[in-house]
């Protein structure tokens, strides 16, 4: 008789995850951390500090009002990066010899160094037209991290179409862009996205990071820079901890879109 393993919940795992990270944030904030002497300044805050930063003093409504020219960059750039993505994907299917050369361009996408390629990105596409507006440099950066990830997903996808059911179109008449239809993108959808899915997270670091670098007066990145300038740590954090939350909610919804459109993946079917 064999005793199928209890598997412990999504949920329950990630509850324990946070927890477990929340508590070695508080330890390294108590010991290795701790101010020193005769200063309050530590460049690792307790979460109470980072609570009181956010909610007791009030800084987090203004806080969130930062993320507009962010998301918008990183949104402007997600659609950028993945299209141009699955564009190169759909020209290695239809021809398959350029693979390789494809290939090893999402590669060389995927390993330059982002900090460098920003500071070209802001000489040459500049920062933001106007207050408010979304950086070039950030839009482009975003898009850049999304290309690899998704190139790969959706190549992989259409690779893993049955070879049998191509056949089937073929005999009945069917041509190379009706496979494409009927087999193809139905057994790379999953690939693509969970590609997608992956890339939202990155395309919002994208963007940070390219309003890091500066040419942008709102925005996530400066905002960090103002409260670096001003030994701020508990402010530093708090930004941190909003942009993790955004980047997991956005995540984990477009998770529940995977599971809508693809339920035959989970084994589940849409009453």
């Amino acid at each position: 008789m064999t005793v199928a393993r209890e598997r412990i919940p999504g949920w329950l795992a990630a509850l324990i995850g946070g927890v477990a990270l929340v508590a070695i944030w508080w330890l390294a904030s108590a010991t290795a951390f701790r101010p020193q002497e005769g200063t309050s300044f530590t460049p690792v805050p307790s979460p109470l500090a980072v609570i009181d930063w956010l909610f007791v003093q009030g800084n987090i409504a203004g806080t969130w009002g930062v993320f507009a020219p962010t998301v918008t960059a990183a949104a402007i750039g997600y659609v950028w990066g993945n299209g141009i993505a699955l564009l190169l994907a759909t020209v290695v299917l239809v021809f398959p010899r350029l693979e390789t050369v494809i290939t090893q361009i999402a590669v060389v996408t995927y390993c330059l160094p982002i900090v460098a390629v920003g500071g070209i990105s802001i000489v040459v596409l500049g920062g933001a037209k106007s207050p408010g507006d979304p950086s070039e440099t950030a839009v482009f950066l975003a898009a850049l991290v999304c290309v690899f990830t998704t190139v790969v997903g959706a190549t992989l996808g259409f690779k893993s179409a049955d070879k049998a059911s191509l056949d089937v179109v073929r005999v009945f008449g069917g041509g190379s862009w009706m496979q494409m239809r009927k087999v193809r993108l139905v057994a790379a959808l999953p690939a693509i996205l969970n590609a997608l899915q992956i890339a939202v997270p990155s395309a919002f670091l994208g963007a940070v990071l390219g309003e890091y670098l500066g040419s942008i007066t709102a925005g996530v990145g400066p905002t960090l820079i103002r409260l670096q300038g001003q030994l701020d740590s508990a402010g530093v954090w708090s930004v941190f901890l909003l942009c993790a939350v955004f980047a997991l909610a956005a995540y984990g919804l477009f998770g529940l879109v995977i599971r809508f459109i693809t339920p035959w993946v989970s084994g589940k079917a849409v009453r």
